[in-house]
């Protein structure tokens, strides 16, 4: 049953970042020899690849506008993979457990990524970088620490990912005004961009 809480708090991460999602419990995984890793993410080439798309995704993410552009084919990058690590860790049998904890796993993901992606687009309308630069260390942080949280205790870490999804909701929702007004500000830096290029 601790699948449940794994997948919950798993699924948090891969919708702020996917790809250190599944680095740090591949890492844990193969490392520390938990047993509710799933041994597909402990190999070498997936830890690999999901570094160099770590190292890409940590750059990107510090880069107001380039941050928002990164998020959109990330709506389908996250909650695929918070589904997949769900499935994986029920062990993708194809019963109502895998089909159960994919599910936990991509919708919260989801949600997590919307909320992030909100509040971040809220965030690039601030004319300074420092306040992206700190939004985007939180996230990274968050995702490191309950990952770790969620192989070593994993009830402990869905809460805190309940709780941390809750805040990010509550916060994106006061910041909606916001976030439109950077949607409009991205647009108008994408056509600047667009009009030196040509």
């Amino acid at each position: 049953m601790e699948m449940l809480p794994m997948t919950f708090a798993a699924g948090w991460a891969s919708g702020i970042n996917a790809y250190a999602t599944v680095l740090v419990l591949g890492l844990l995984g193969r490392f520390l020899g938990v047993d509710s890793v799933p041994a597909g993410l402990e190999r070498t080439d997936v830890l690999i690849v999901m570094g160099v798309l770590c190292v890409i995704e940590f750059v990107a993410d510090k880069v107001p506008v380039v941050d928002s552009i990164w998020d959109v084919p990330s709506t389908v990058v996250r909650p695929v993979a918070g589904a997949v690590i769900g499935a994986l860790m029920a062990g993708a049998s194809g019963d109502l457990w895998t089909v159960t904890l994919a599910s936990v796993g991509g919708i919260t993901a989801l949600v997590s990524h919307l909320a992030k992606a909100s509040i971040r687009l809220a965030v690039n309308s601030s004319p300074e970088p420092v306040t992206n630069i700190s939004a985007s260390v939180a996230g990274d942080v968050g995702v490191v620490g309950v990952t770790t949280l969620a192989v070593l205790y994993p009830v402990a870490a869905a809460v805190i990912a309940g709780v941390l999804l809750v805040a990010m909701i509550v916060l994106a929702v006061i910041l909606a005004r916001f976030a439109r007004r950077g949607w409009r500000w991205v647009k108008r830096r994408w056509a600047k961009e667009a009009e030196v290029v040509q």
